[in-house]
């Protein structure tokens, strides 16, 4: 029993990693599901797809690492943060499609919300914006919009989750509605500060407080998943949503040390302590993670565009057939042409919330081709970075004299591109660190699982067994970092809708 499964249930696929009693991985397995658009701005996911995605994936990583069921100490859940679920307590069939954090379709009504003056309210409380983002709205739209959901959640009769809870109920067979405290800081429906859900905010959506999960530590006894699917009766003991299962997963445990993910988009948490920081530049307060019934907090910054405009590369402009081929074209670009990309494909995320804005590019010359366009759409991550770290800096500075000492540890996809790290670097002024282990939002879940069991040490012993793959250091003079940034957000302000 030295052996833990991490689930990562993500927005596009589901996997199953197997790491060993040294977090190394054994084997994994990964299965796209489809995902459904039934009106412009919405996204919904079937959730029988994501529970049999799962299921099968769990399987499969067992059998691929060729394990017996005795062997798997514990299971540890990371997942898509936001996405809404509700389901019959009795028959466990949900009442309607998933509806995924990506899905605008209560944009009126946050607006109204907010014209009747509860954005404060809802901001101080749960550290988050108003914004259909998070799950609290799209709740409501499933209670008022499917037939007969209102009255049976009235009397009791409906569960809701985010996919944690989902699947933690489907694992258990009913027996286990429970969620952590990184995923319910995400519903817009928990108060971060008293560590509970918000009676008036339920109140003010009329949501029911019968369908809310419990909320337990991001390590705890979360219930048995069911013999029937691994062979025996495995615990639960480690949950946490991806960025945070990242954040850990890079042990960042000291405030003041900030990840950042590179996804289709980017993710940034910055470790702010046992203190909620209220953010100045319309950053998001969050919990990183709770581990003995204390929270820790995060600040919190989303980039909608990273390493999706290397995608527009390749299917859009159709410069590259492979996202590599940048890396090598950013290196040939004519250093005299100094293009700016703002890649507001659908608009600027932190901290400027812009969604009506579209992307533009600067300075194009008769001689811009490929290359230069390599070259400004990978600087145009660094740039965006760049805007997160200044905001969380302004708002972390304000409340801490460590704002100088921020450690900066990246992960996923574009973090394997070094003169896309470099650059960042540069930017920043700063070092970047990248990991030996780029899969960090498993390792996060495993860990927390891990720890729980017993066979994975505490967060100090496991930050010490943190492992540098290589340090980027800034290699640009201060001027030419000055006015190229200063390129940037006169580009921004020309692209910006107001």
């Amino acid at each position: 029993m030295s052996h833990v499964l991490a689930i990562d249930q993500g927005t596009t696929s589901s996997r199953a990693i197997i790491f060993d009693a040294n977090m190394r991985i054994v084997a994994s397995a990964q299965e796209e599901f489809t995902q459904h658009f039934p009106d412009s701005g919405w996204v919904e996911h079937d959730p029988a797809d994501l529970w049999s995605t799962t299921a099968g994936t769990c399987r499969g990583a067992i059998e691929r690492a060729g394990l017996s069921p005795d062997q798997i100490s514990a299971i540890g859940i990371t997942n898509q943060r936001e996405t809404v679920v509700v389901w019959d307590r009795e028959s466990g069939k949900p009442v309607y499609n998933a509806i995924v954090w990506q899905d605008r379709r209560t944009a009126d009504t946050c607006a109204k919300l907010r014209e009747a003056g509860h954005e404060q309210m809802i901001t101080e409380r749960t550290g988050l914006l108003l914004d259909p983002y998070f799950s609290a709205t799209k709740l409501a739209w499933i209670l008022d919009k499917v037939d007969g959901a209102r009255a049976a959640a009235e009397a009791g009769k409906l569960a809701f989750g985010t996919v944690d809870s989902y699947l933690i109920w489907r694992l258990t067979g009913g027996k286990r509605h429970v969620t952590d405290a990184t995923n319910a800081a995400r519903t817009m429906l928990y108060n971060i500060h008293e560590g509970a859900w918000d009676m008036d905010i339920c109140s003010l959506l009329n949501i029911p407080m019968s369908m809310l999960p419990e909320v337990l530590d991001c390590a705890a006894e979360f219930g048995m998943a069911r013999a029937d699917i691994f062979g025996r009766e495995v615990p639960i003991l480690g949950v946490a949503g991806d960025q945070q299962a990242a954040t850990v997963g890079q042990a960042c445990f000291q405030p003041g040390m900030l990840k950042s993910t590179y996804g289709t988009g980017c993710f940034a948490l910055l470790n702010t302590g046992d203190k909620p920081v209220a953010s100045r530049n319309r950053l998001l307060t969050t919990i990183a993670y709770q581990l003995d019934g204390k929270p820790t907090y995060a600040l919190e910054g989303s980039i909608f565009i990273a390493g999706a405009v290397v995608q527009w590369l390749r299917d859009g402009l159709k410069i590259i057939r492979e996202a590599k081929e940048t890396q090598p074209l950013a290196e040939a670009a004519d250093p005299n042409q100094e293009l700016y990309l703002v890649p507001a494909f659908t608009g600027l995320g932190a901290p400027y919330w812009d969604a009506e804005c579209r992307g533009a590019i600067y300075g194009l010359t008769r001689s811009s081709g490929p290359a230069e366009f390599a070259k400004a759409a990978l600087e145009s991550v660094a740039f965006q970075t760049r805007d997160l770290w200044e905001a969380m800096q302004d708002d972390w500075g304000g409340a801490s004299d460590g704002a100088a000492k921020a450690v900066l540890r990246v992960d996923g996809g574009m973090s394997a591109s070094d003169w896309t790290m470099q650059f960042l670097s540069d930017m920043l002024g700063a070092p970047v660190d990248r990991p030996e282990v780029l899969e960090t939002t498993a390792l996060g879940a495993a860990w927390l699982a891990g720890m729980k069991a017993g066979i994975y040490p505490g967060p100090e012993d496991f930050a010490k067994g943190w492992m540098l793959e290589r340090r980027f250091e800034p290699d640009m003079d201060d001027a030419t970092r000055a006015r190229r940034h200063a390129g940037w957000k006169d580009a921004v302000s020309r692209t910006l809708s107001r």
